[in-house]
């Protein structure tokens, strides 16, 4: 059997995700970010679910996305019913799960073309043990 490598026909692809660091493409990050298929934000400064306001979700709904699928560490947390209402009132689906099952669920709906865009909490704690490799 001839096996071949699948090459995302979008930018960016979540190889692993836990509660402290995650792997995009071919590069690991400490801290918080935001991934759509083609966008990769960096550096999102939310570190802890409790304290998530819809301001903070709007880097995300600026990609005007169908659906977030927002991933809140190790462990499944829901936001504030504030942060759920700022999404559901704009007609966007909003998902909440762990690191790891949010990883996979944000590469199935890109694969599939969907509007998706995925916010994932990481505590930034490790950030000075990961070094980040040039694009």
């Amino acid at each position: 059997m001839q096996l071949s490598h699948e090459i995302p026909d979008y930018a960016y692809a979540l190889r692993a995700a836990d509660g402290r660091s995650a792997k995009v493409n071919d590069r690991t990050l400490a801290d918080s970010f935001i991934l759509a298929p083609d966008t990769l934000i960096e550096a999102w400064p939310v570190t802890d679910i409790a304290q998530l306001t819809p301001e903070d979700l709007q880097p995300v709904l600026a990609l005007n996305p169908a659906l977030v699928v927002l991933g809140t560490g190790d462990t499944q947390v829901f936001p504030p019913a504030a942060v759920m209402a700022a999404c559901l009132t704009r007609g966007i689906g909003l998902e909440v799960m762990n690191n790891p099952a949010a990883a996979r669920t944000f590469n199935i709906l890109a694969s599939e073309g969907r509007k998706v865009a995925a916010a994932f909490i990481l505590k930034g704690e490790t950030a000075r043990f990961v070094q980040k490799r040039p694009p």
